[in-house]
């Protein structure tokens, strides 16, 4: 079957192109993959794991991305920038990354923790005064007063009793919904929104996805003295020659961003998103994360826009524990902090939303930024115990496996996507392996 289907793609010129890889072409050295102890002969199952995908209607286009070692061994770019334009889809598409923007919010605010601008047992309010008077919605609808503030760690792991909206009928999540978030001018507008709005639990009590990186930018802001945007560029965009990742795309630039698309259910079949994040409610093509122009409102929890190019230069920054191409971004001590679960075992996850980390204390863990694989076998994926990851609403997803040398990038724009392209791309990287660190 999976022959056929490379035989029908491949007839198809304009639906495969496989990128070969030259250096200038990826910028990373690309070699074979024998030279980093991987098969070549096996990662073409990467081949046909993407024809699949575009071939039966799964995803209109697909780009994958493996290096080990700091080395390329694999780069491949399939199908099309919509399902239904048909055009081909290229090499330096732009791809709605949505909350793979959180490391990158994470990374930068603890380049400012290194630099002695806070501790993680700060309590937030110190750059966030408007939420000094947070309330807590107890299981009967009473609002009581927050114990305390929540720290700065808490923001980080998404225990400080925030939300974000996705479910339009819980209390919380309705409120969320109601007060208009994201057609918020600024995050300074943003932060009076959420200062009105309930928490889910005391501080520290339980783990909700949640707009607590949102917050977090707005943080990197006031501890910064620049806009988040600017921030991010010359902290990280510059340094890491990251130079097709912004909040608002350049208009020159915008022919580049391919289609977003959802599944529908009641058609069997692929359609194009009206508006964003339908998950949030967010239907008005003036919010944030929906036209990527005239951006206003710099949301560190899901507003970039990216390449697997650019995104593969910052997942080869982790890999290497911090440092790109002689350029030091964050120490290695703090990325292996970072990088660790700092999740109580006595937490019960609630909330939804990108969320990678399935029965999450059973096997996975939760770091400052990353979901953390903590029992391979548990978790029923080929994978490495440390591995570190976070993936985008769309369906993008990296990660990163210190074990085994390797960071894995791919990029679809499929919203909830229904698939287990996570775990088949897993798969088909770690299969591939001739050589094990573990």
């Amino acid at each position: 079957m999976l022959n056929t289907i490379r035989n029908i793609t491949w007839a198809l010129a304009a639906t495969f192109t496989l990128i070969t890889g030259s250096a200038t072409a990826d910028e990373l050295v690309r070699v074979a993959p024998e030279q980093q102890g991987m098969s070549s002969e096996r990662l073409r199952r990467l081949d046909d794991l993407a024809a699949k995908y575009v071939a039966e209607g799964q995803v209109a286009g697909i780009q994958l991305q493996v290096n080990r070692g700091g080395q390329l061994v694999y780069s491949s770019s399939v199908g099309h920038r919509s399902v239904a334009a048909r055009q081909a889809l290229e090499t330096d598409d732009l791809f709605r990354i949505y909350s793979m923007t959180k490391p990158i919010t994470a990374v930068a605010l603890m380049q400012l923790y290194e630099a002695g601008h806070f501790h993680l047992s700060d309590p937030i309010t110190k750059w966030l005064p408007e939420l000094e008077a947070l309330q807590v919605r107890l299981p009967d609808g009473q609002l009581v007063p927050v114990n305390r503030s929540p720290t700065m760690a808490e923001l980080l792991t998404h225990t400080a009793g925030f939300s974000y909206g996705f479910y339009p009928k819980d209390p919380i999540d309705q409120a969320y919904r109601e007060a208009g978030l994201w057609g918020s001018e600024d995050l300074d507008a943003f932060v009076l929104k959420i200062a009105k709005l309930p928490l889910a639990f005391q501080p520290g009590k339980d783990w909700r996805y949640s707009i607590a990186v949102d917050l977090t930018g707005l943080i990197i802001e006031r501890m910064s003295g620049q806009s988040l945007d600017v921030f991010f560029k010359q902290s990280l965009f510059e340094p890491l020659g990251m130079t097709d990742t912004f909040f608002e795309v350049p208009a020159d630039k915008r022919h580049r961003l391919v289609t977003n698309h959802y599944w529908d259910w009641s058609q069997n079949q692929l359609a194009e998103v009206v508006g964003t994040v339908p998950t949030l409610g967010i239907e008005s093509e003036e919010d944030a994360m929906s036209g990527f122009d005239r951006v206003t409102l710099f949301t560190g929890g899901a507003g970039l826009v990216s390449t697997m190019r650019d995104y593969m230069r910052f997942a080869e920054m982790l890999r290497a524990g911090g440092v790109f191409e002689d350029v030091r971004v964050i120490g290695p001590k703090t990325l292996k902090f970072m990088t660790k679960n700092h999740l109580p075992k006595s937490l019960a996850s609630t909330g939804s939303g990108e969320d990678p980390i399935q029965n999450r204390f059973k096997s996975f863990g939760f770091g400052l930024g990353f979901g953390v694989m903590m029992d391979p076998v548990g978790s029923g994926v080929l994978s490495s115990r440390g591995s570190f990851s976070w993936g985008g609403a769309a369906g993008t997803i990296f990660w990163i496996d210190p074990g085994e040398d390797i960071a894995a990038v791919a990029m679809i724009q499929l919203m909830g996507s229904p698939w287990p392209l996570r775990n088949d791309f897993a798969l088909g990287v770690y299969q591939a392996l001739t050589e094990s660190y573990e």
